[in-house]
């Protein structure tokens, strides 16, 4: 990532002090791996490619170990130890820059991973007027006061903002400002302390991506919001068997052989399914040579695959199955089919599509020697708008 060129040389802090025992995490969850590397790491970059020199890294004590693997091979890092209290952590953070005396600083969470370039950008130009600046949000819901359960009044949203980091400052006003503070009660972010020393903060357009990581969801959320999958079956056609397709049985003078039902259309479909979520396929789970399978209706076998996706946190956006087969047609059968299908999977008609081609005559469909059925299903994060 190329180093903006209109940015002079800053320094920053990540506060990484916390143990995040919201978050339901087995380590402190700005080491959990987040989108491919601890959540720490992800800001680090960021930072460090902005132009960001040196990098204070306020961590727990105990958490060195931890801290040194999750920002192996970055340069211009200084782990500092912090404090009982987030401001505590911010202030050692500062005093080991002091040594610097840069001109500015950046004070960042741990735990906003995703650190858009057009943010930082926005905090630092407003330091050129000011001598702190902040990333906010507008508010966009109706702020309500409450009172044992009841409603008492609202707040005017249009003066209240979600304020995120990084924030910035001139390094020796904050620097002075947590020196100075003897507060009562702990500031949530320094913008708090700079402004007890009746300094002005400015405020800046802050950004979505810019949420904060604080509970097992958060964490959940890092699941692509749409997963795909396909799917692929054959069964041999055979005198005396039924013909089940697309969970519906058809008049035939020749059925499809296998341990279940052997529906291709379902059993595609159901491989579609696994695949999108990355838990086998339709063998692992409903095995051959188990006798509780033997002539078991396919749908079942649909439904499963539909409530593992569901425990995995996806719904079903669309099902589409191919059935390739010569014989029997396909076309009067295929409305009666995308509602079975519906009815199985928990979703409306029209995220069912049911088609049918031929082989002209070739190979062994073309043959009448057995039927295929190729599928693709569409997976929605549950939480996905």
């Amino acid at each position: 990532m190329a180093k903006p060129a209109d940015q002079s040389r800053f320094a920053a802090i990540i506060v990484a002090a916390g143990t995040g025992s919201r978050a339901g995490q087995s380590l402190p969850k700005q080491y959990v791996r987040w989108r491919g590397k601890p959540v720490l790491r992800h800001s680090a970059e960021t930072l460090l490619a902005a132009g960001a020199q040196p990098l204070a890294v306020a961590i727990a004590p105990d958490a060195a170990d931890l801290a040194r693997e999750a920002l192996a091979g970055l340069d211009s890092i200084i782990l500092v130890d912090g404090g009982a209290t987030r401001r505590a952590s911010v202030a050692a953070g500062l005093e080991a820059l002091a040594g610097e005396a840069p001109d500015r600083v950046l004070i960042h969470d741990a735990a906003r991973p995703t650190l858009p370039q057009p943010v930082i950008a926005r905090v630092l130009a407003a330091l050129d007027d000011h001598p702190g600046a902040i990333p906010a949000l507008p508010v966009v819901d109706t702020i309500a006061r409450t009172k044992h359960g009841v409603m008492t009044g609202q707040e005017d949203r249009t003066t209240l903002a979600r304020v995120q980091t990084p924030q910035g400052f001139h390094f020796a006003d904050i620097l002075s400002a947590h020196r100075a503070w003897d507060g009562d009660e702990e500031p949530t972010d320094d913008a708090q302390v700079l402004r007890a020393e009746g300094k002005e903060v400015a405020v800046v357009a802050g950004d979505e991506r810019l949420a904060k990581l604080t509970f097992a969801q958060d964490f959940a959320m890092q699941a692509p919001p749409v997963r795909t999958g396909t799917g692929f079956d054959v069964h041999a056609l055979a005198e005396g068997e039924e013909l089940w397709l697309g969970g519906c049985k058809i008049d035939h003078d020749k059925g499809l052989a296998g341990h279940s039902d052997a529906d291709v259309a379902l059993h595609a479909l159901v491989d579609a399914i696994l695949g999108a979520i990355g838990n086998g396929d339709i063998g692992t789970h409903f095995p051959p040579g188990d006798d509780r399978w033997k002539g078991a209706s396919s749908g079942q076998f649909l439904q499963h695959a539909v409530s593992l996706a569901s425990e995995a946190g996806y719904r079903i956006g669309n099902l589409d199955v191919t059935i390739i087969c010569e014989a029997p047609k396909i076309g009067p059968h295929k409305d009666t089919m995308r509602e079975k299908i519906a009815e199985l999977a928990g979703i409306q008609i029209a995220a069912v599509s049911v088609k049918a081609t031929t082989t002209e005559k070739l190979g062994f469909t073309g043959r009448g020697e057995g039927i295929a059925a190729q599928a693709a299903a569409t997976l929605i994060r549950e939480d996905f708008q």
